[in-house]
């Protein structure tokens, strides 16, 4: 050897991270609420609870990442969506239980540090976090060589929010002749990348910067859109109408994830042919020869959010929907479960 090492020589560079935390610090004070306690650049960061009104108050946290669709972002080499997908996927799973976002954390890894390109991801973190109305209070940046290839990184995140214990939704007051409704999703949202892509390049031989005619935009440009966070809906849903049951529509699709939130007694009748399926799922459908079952499995098809409501006020719902800007239709009911019948069936 004739030289002293240094960590910048293995591939990781501190003042390039030091530096970024000064952009980052700037995004999270974007995002700023009350409850927040000092700066980015702690240990550990700190949030004070207003507990005020609350009699028996839950903590509610999920943690998520972005899958393979972060594999378009690469050969975008756009990355301030991604940002939004990240956090969408976490606060989307805590807001169906009645919670109200508090603050959120990030974790991003990169083969090697590029302070441009992490600035994009937080800035869009931090755009998502303001949709959702809750505070990025901290994270962590690694740079690890070796590990990722240079132009790769992955990302993952965390969130609390809180619930009056008497507040929670959990589906316990689902009955029989409640109501499906189920309000539009953006487009792909972040699950399926892995069998898009395979669809995409792997069948179709396409590049992201072709441009289908069905969908009005690239590939790419449509496969990033981001995902639909539906906390400020959810806020305005529940402080107004009776709603006993909220499904995230991700992996699995609607046969999975609204039985989560179904009694055992009750069976989910979704209807075919009762909403809009957005361009990009037939494009998909038809490109990969992809059936119904497992387009329906793995996909959204246009849907993002379902709520189990009584068929009383399902009118009244889908009229304040409509005032926010949401697509939104009756996908199906609740009905009464049956010996040996399965929890989910679809009615033409």
């Amino acid at each position: 050897m004739t030289k002293n090492l240094t960590y910048a020589d293995a591939g990781v560079d501190i003042d390039k991270a030091n530096q970024l935390v000064k952009q980052i610090k700037s995004i999270a004070g974007k995002t700023r609420r009350p409850g927040v306690m000092g700066d980015i650049g702690g240990f550990g960061a700190m949030f004070s609870l207003n507990l005020e009104g609350m009699r028996q108050p839950v903590l509610v946290s999920s943690t998520d990442g972005v899958g393979t669709k972060l594999k378009i972002a690469f050969l975008m080499d756009k990355h301030d969506t991604v940002g939004i997908d990240l956090v969408g996927m976490c606060v989307n799973d805590i807001i169906v239980q009645g919670a109200k976002p508090l603050f959120f954390l990030d974790y991003l890894s990169m083969g090697r540090l590029k302070n441009e390109t992490a600035a994009a991801i937080v800035t869009g973190i931090g755009e998502g976090c303001r949709q959702a109305r809750c505070a990025l209070i901290g994270g962590e940046t690694a740079e690890m060589p070796g590990f990722y290839s240079e132009n790769e990184y992955d990302l993952a995140g965390f969130t609390v929010g809180i619930v009056d214990n008497n507040d929670i939704i959990d589906g316990t007051g689902i009955q029989v002749g409640h109501q499906l409704v189920g309000i539009a999703s953006s487009g792909v949202h972040s699950n399926g990348f892995s069998l898009i892509r395979k669809i995409c390049f792997e069948v179709l031989g396409m590049s992201v910067g072709d441009t289908v005619e069905d969908l009005g935009a690239t590939l790419g440009e449509t496969l990033l859109t981001p995902t639909r966070i539906y906390a400020e809906t959810v806020r305005h849903l529940i402080g107004t109408f009776p709603i006993h049951g909220i499904a995230h529509i991700t992996g699995g699709g609607l046969p999975e994830n609204v039985i989560r939130v179904v009694p055992d007694a009750c069976t989910v009748r979704v209807h075919r042919g009762s909403w809009d399926i957005p361009p990009v799922f037939t494009f998909l459908q038809d490109a990969g020869r992809v059936s119904d079952a497992e387009m329906m499995r793995t996909f959204n098809c246009g849907v993002g959010l379902v709520l189990v409501v009584p068929e009383t006020v399902t009118q009244e719902i889908l009229d304040f929907l409509g005032g926010l800007k949401e697509p939104a239709w009756v996908i199906g009911d609740i009905a009464e479960r049956k010996k040996g019948q399965g929890q989910f069936t679809w009615v033409d």
